[in-house]
Formats: C-alpha cells, sequence, structure tokens
C-alpha cells in the first residue's frame, strides 16, 4: 500500500459547492443554475493555475458516469482545462471502458499511490464524495480545496459523504476568485 506523502504533489480533494453545502444538485447534475459552470464563477487564471498543478485525477465511478453523462449532452460542458491521466475507482468496471482512462479496484490507499504515481510529482485531485470520504477517513488527503460558488441549490449532494467522522481542518487560505471564493484546508488528524 502506498503512502499519501511519497511524492512531491499533494493529494487534494477538490470540490465546487454551492453557498448551501452541495456539491450538485439531485439527481447528480452538476450545473449552477442558469447553465452556468465552474468557469462563469471562478477567474481563468486561477483555474488555469490550479490545474495545471494536477498531475492525475482520481474519481468514483458515479463521478465518472456524471462527468461523461454532461459531456455526451453537451460538448464541452466539462470545462477544467486539465490534461493528465485519470484514474477511477470502481467495483464495476463498464463494458467499453473510455479511452485515456485507467479502472481501479480494491484498496483506496493502493489506488491513490498508483494514481499519484501517474500525477508524476504534481498534485492529484480526488474528485467525487466517496472516494473523497474513504481518502479523508484513512487520512489519505493532504488538501482540501473548495470552490464556493454564489448560488444556493436548496437540495442535492452534499460536500461529505455520510458517515465521515468529524474532522477539524487546519484553515490555509480563503480568497476572492471571479464570484468565487476559493477555500483551502490541511486536514488535522
Amino acid at each position: 500500500m502506498g503512502d499519501a506523502n511519497t511524492a512531491d504533489g499533494k493529494v487534494v480533494v477538490n470540490r465546487a459547492m454551492s453557498l448551501d453545502g452541495f456539491i450538485a444538485a439531485p439527481g447528480d447534475v452538476v450545473e449552477w443554475g442558469a447553465g452556468r459552470k465552474l468557469a462563469d464563477f471562478v477567474a481563468a487564471e486561477d483555474l488555469l493555475e490550479i490545474a495545471a498543478a494536477t498531475g492525475a485525477m482520481l474519481a468514483g465511478r458515479r463521478t465518472s458516469d456524471v462527468g461523461n453523462r454532461m459531456q455526451a449532452e453537451e460538448p464541452g460542458s466539462v470545462d477544467y482545462p486539465f490534461s493528465g491521466p485519470v484514474f477511477v475507482l470502481t467495483h464495476r468496471p463498464p463494458q467499453s471502458p473510455a479511452p485515456g482512462v485507467t479502472y481501479l479496484s480494491g484498496d483506496i490507499g493502493e489506488a491513490v499511490a498508483t494514481a499519484r504515481r501517474g500525477a508524476r510529482g504534481k498534485n492529484l485531485e480526488i474528485l467525487g464524495a466517496d472516494v473523497a470520504g474513504q481518502c479523508l477517513r484513512r487520512g489519505l488527503v493532504e488538501e482540501i480545496l473548495v470552490y464556493v460558488l454564489p448560488v444556493l441549490l436548496g437540495d442535492g449532494i452534499p460536500l461529505s459523504a455520510p458517515g465521515l467522522p468529524t474532522i477539524d481542518p487546519e484553515p490555509l487560505s480563503s480568497r476572492r476568485s471571479g464570484t468565487a471564493t476559493i477555500l483551502r484546508f490541511r486536514p488535522v488528524a
């Protein structure tokens, strides 16, 4: 099993969240009202900087499926300027795997170690409430990055997975970016 602290890059849970604490609307709809995307809120230079620091992504199957659905329904709707390997942790790999995606199963620590190697010294972004919760429970996360968007969804998928124990993260920074606020925290065991 790999250790989260063996590479230069960090393991970062990366989330966009509504002001009322949701990372998606009911039905896994990732839309921030009136068809707006993350890039409509966060300054382009900040998105580019964060994406440039990212070497790989590790997502859960549900998050991967939502991104694929969004891209199929509206090409270009997945607007994060990232290029690098994508790893999907799943108990049920698809019949027709997506090109450029590596499907992993098994222990979360091993999945993080594999994806970190793929990040080649850059940050590994963790996407998906369930995978992020697994990583947080195991102490594998070095930073939590949250884009707080000025929109109220009223209902949806909460920021953290159910059953996550109380974590008192250390605030690292907060700053305005476009109309969003970018918050960074370090989980403290």
